[in-house]
């Protein structure tokens, strides 16, 4: 019997891309069940209206209030019942196209976690230094803080075992998320692969969320969770 993959999608304010991101999800080609858990966070633009017309197509989860990514996709997990689990931004940023190369290495009993790089020679939008600039500097740290070699700390495509990420406390509300997941996981020496995948990043004007402002939640995150748990 096949095993599945559950695919959680946090959202908020994408009622631009969020169909076409589940048509594209529903389009890949998997030897795994999909199990397709939206959670939106409050959004306010129409987004929920859109998911309200869903049916059975996808779990979905509404949040009364913004309460951000991290809460968002803890949510999510709560709901996921699949074998492997799979990060998806509803942003159309990470391409589903590259879940066969994401779940390669969990699929063989290779990892327990697998992180899509876009700093591995995958296609990517040429956009802003300092974002990729500052995302070094938090792999560099990442790097120094857990023993480890990673390229890219700060990707949101990220792919677990589900044994594995739900036993992990997440405690963190927005996008310090991201930062929390890379420490526990480095520091539980799961067994961990990076694989290339292709990044299409947006500019603020498309629609881009992410701050300078929350480098502070990823400094805190990786400092904090060295020593704590």
């Amino acid at each position: 019997m096949a095993k599945t993959l559950s695919i959680l999608i946090p959202v908020y304010n994408e009622k631009d891309t969020v169909l076409e991101l589940l048509r594209r999800v529903e389009a890949v080609s998997l030897p795994l069940n999909k199990q397709i858990v939206v959670v939106d966070d409050g959004s306010t633009d129409g987004t929920r209206e859109l998911l309200a017309g869903l049916g059975a197509r996808a779990t979905v989860i509404l949040h009364e209030r913004n309460r951000g990514k991290g809460a968002a996709l803890r949510t999510a997990l709560a709901r996921a019942t699949g074998d492997f689990v799979i990060i998806q931004d509803a942003d159309l940023e990470y391409d589903p196209s590259d879940y066969p190369m994401m779940l390669g290495p969990l699929l063989d009993g290779r990892a327990d976690a697998v992180y899509g790089s876009r700093f591995l020679g995958g296609p990517h939008r040429v956009l802003f230094f300092w974002h990729y600039f500052g995302n070094m500097v938090f792999t560099l740290l990442t790097n120094v803080l857990y023993d480890i070699n990673l390229t890219d700390m700060g990707t949101c495509y990220k792919a677990f075992l589900n044994s594995k990420i739900k036993a992990i406390p997440l405690r963190s509300e927005r996008f310090g998320i991201e930062a929390e997941l890379t420490a526990k996981v480095c520091k539980r020496r799961l067994r961990l692969y990076e694989v290339p995948i292709s990044y299409s990043g947006r500019t603020y004007a498309d629609g881009k969320k992410i701050t300078w402002k929350d480098g502070f939640s990823y400094l805190w995150c990786l400092l904090r969770y060295r020593v704590a748990d």
